[in-house]
């Protein structure tokens, strides 16, 4: 758990993650790209239980819903959902090394998209196969170097 939590570097890494969630990828690797806002909740939420949670992922996730052009609500389902799974698992997690928090962040970034992917077939969408994954194994890739980069930017400006 972090001390002292630096508002404009949470702030900061929102719009981040936000602007990378919807910026152009080549269209060969659009499916690898990671679950960038779901590595925030993520961080945020495992460093800083107390200050952010389940409220603040949903509306992260509304606002990626209204970015994305997603029927409202799927993503913010999503997050709200990462949010509470992290927030039950904080405790323990933090006492795990870093390949263990990598499992983790797979699998509980691989629950969100699965559930998106699931809301998204119930509302019409004619996507098969499990490449819906790929985003989470690639966040999971991600995590030690998103951490540590988080964690010390909020030391130095926290």
């Amino acid at each position: 758990m972090l001390s002292v939590i630096s508002y404009p570097v949470f702030l900061s890494s929102v719009v981040a993650a936000l602007v990378l969630s919807i910026s152009l990828f080549p269209v060969g690797w659009f499916e690898f790209r990671p679950e960038w806002l779901g590595l925030v909740v993520f961080y945020w939420t495992f460093r800083a239980p107390a200050q952010f949670g389940i409220l603040l992922a949903w509306c992260l996730g509304l606002l990626l819903d209204v970015l994305e052009a997603t029927p409202l609500g799927v993503n913010a389902l999503a997050m709200g959902l990462l949010a509470f799974l992290v927030l039950t698992v904080h405790q323990r997690l933090r006492m795990y090394p870093m390949p263990q928090q990598c499992l983790m962040v797979f699998l509980l970034l691989g629950i969100n998209q699965m559930l998106v992917h699931f809301l998204k077939q119930m509302l019409g969408a004619d996507d098969a196969g499990f490449s819906y994954l790929w985003p989470a194994l690639t966040s999971a890739l991600v995590w030690p170097v998103f951490c540590v980069l988080l964690d010390n930017i909020n030391r130095k400006l926290g």
